[in-house]
């Protein structure tokens, strides 16, 4: 599903970000990357969405060589592919319905679909009953739903979650990593980024470790040793 062979990202002569990294993630797992900041954990998520390209290295996504991926073909890449920030960026004008409908809006998605696929999405992240609110009547949480939501809208195979529970208290944290995990179930293939130990710990599942850019430790069944 996801595939890095030997890619190293370089910013300068002195800025090595990844280095001759190779990595190799299945269909339907459930992945964690963690690793101390400026590790390389950032990078990896940008290269994987093609947000940027690789100093060296090929990486392929859903069978797809995107190493030198055109600017134009991006959007389709992003179909494949859901992101979950950290920080929400919901647009604060629109309900929690209009904010995720937007996210099948601007790929001309017909409204008939649209009032089918954002209600089944608000559902899976139990958030049915708040369609019209919007984002700053939410809790942190719920706002976080809400991203997740608008994430898995175009049905992605793969959801790729950068430190989604890095500004929440630990019970909307729990709350999120059971949805994760719900989705998992589906199918879809989860790589989250987390510098949280407590969720690594009691995941359970395979464990990457960055360290100054390369893999440190790749454990099946792994926990934050750092």
């Amino acid at each position: 599903m996801i595939k890095l062979h030997n890619v190293s990202k370089y910013y300068s002569k002195d800025s090595v970000a990844l280095a001759d990294i190779s990595l190799e993630i299945g269909s339907g797992e459930f992945v964690s990357v963690v690793g101390q900041s400026g590790t390389g954990k950032t990078t990896l998520v940008k290269l994987i969405i093609a947000e940027e390209q690789p100093s060296h290295g090929k990486i392929e996504v859903g069978g797809w060589d995107i190493t030198r991926i055109p600017q134009r073909h991006i959007p389709f890449l992003r179909r494949q592919v859901g992101v979950i920030f950290q920080d929400f960026k919901l647009l604060p004008k629109k309900t929690v319905f209009e904010n995720v409908a937007f996210a099948l809006q601007v790929s001309g998605t017909s409204r008939k679909r649209i009032k089918e696929v954002v209600p089944r999405v608000l559902e899976v992240v139990g958030l049915k009953q708040k369609e019209t609110r919007y984002p700053h009547q939410l809790s942190g949480g719920e706002q976080q739903r809400v991203v997740i939501a608008r994430a898995l809208v175009h049905r992605p195979k793969i959801l790729v979650a950068d430190e989604p529970t890095g500004n929440l208290d630990t019970v909307n944290t729990e709350e999120i990593i059971e949805i994760l995990k719900k989705i998992n179930e589906f199918g879809t293939t989860i790589l989250l980024v987390t510098h949280n130990r407590d969720v690594v710990n009691r995941l359970r599942r395979r464990v990457v470790t960055l360290h100054g850019g390369r893999i440190l430790a790749d454990e099946k069944v792994g926990k934050y040793r750092l």
